[in-house]
């Protein structure tokens, strides 16, 4: 039984900001969030869930943040965004029907390997690329794709829509990283309420965190904003890295 004392909750607010500047960047807050969820005795399928009542906040103040600066466009973005939640509904309904461990076996390799797409690729930059594949067939193939893994896995959701959006869709990276913030808070909200209709979320906590994510998002984003590149590729490289080796210990440990 978990007791969550005022110093437990102070500390799971310290890491949600935290979370929230590095996630609005490149993804990865989860990484700090579950684990300290859990740290602190939530059991786990609870600590998704809470951990996705902050991840909203977050990633909702960054897309939020972006949009009002003009680096993403509503309106173009509404459909990925719709069809991103209704995959993340569907994914968190089916987790405890579809079993994921050969995917959690293949995804550190997956991750390593758009690490290492970020960190060697040249030309990488805020300038857009040519496109492989328009931003509204990206939007409505892809996405859900992205979209459903979210609902039904999670990790690494937000370096997928990276790489999807200036691989295929040929955006400069800070155009990216804006336009992830949007589907991933659309993919969180999906789950959110996939997790709420099985009674999971720990309202009030994720509600505290979120504050404290959302606030951390706002400053991420507007480092971002300032940056660019030149902070948000490290940054992307190191976390998915970061979220590989986690992976692989969880699987080595038997977790």
């Amino acid at each position: 039984m978990y007791e969550l004392t005022t110093e437990v909750v102070m500390m799971l607010t310290a890491a949600a900001f935290v979370a929230g500047l590095i996630d609005s960047i490149a993804g990865g807050g989860g990484l700090i969030t579950v684990p300290a969820l859990m740290l602190a005795g939530v059991p786990p399928v609870n600590a998704l869930a809470t951990n996705k009542v902050q991840g909203a906040f977050g990633s909702g103040m960054a897309a939020f943040t972006y949009a009002r600066h003009g680096h993403i466009d509503l309106r173009s973005q509404a459909r990925p965004a719709l069809a991103s939640f209704l995959a993340a509904v569907a994914g968190s309904s089916l987790v405890p029907f579809i079993p994921t461990d050969a995917l959690r076996l293949i995804l550190p390799v997956i991750l390593v390997g758009i690490a290492l797409f970020f960190a060697l690729k040249p030309g990488l930059s805020d300038f857009d690329r040519a496109q492989r594949m328009t931003p509204a067939t990206y939007g409505l193939t892809l996405v859900p794709l992205i979209g459903f893994y979210d609902g039904l896995v999670g990790p690494g959701t937000g370096a997928f829509f990276m790489l999807g959006f200036v691989l295929l869709a040929g955006y400069g990276v800070l155009k990216a990283t804006a336009n992830t913030k949007l589907l991933n808070f659309a993919s969180n909200i999906g789950s959110l309420v996939a997790f709420s209709l099985a009674g999971a979320p720990l309202w009030g906590l994720g509600v505290v965190m979120g504050l404290a994510q959302a606030a951390g998002a706002q400053i991420g984003s507007r480092l971002a904003m300032r940056n660019g590149a030149r902070l948000i590729k490290p940054l992307l490289v190191v976390s998915s890295t970061v979220l590989a080796l986690r992976l692989i210990w969880q699987i080595w440990a038997g977790y």
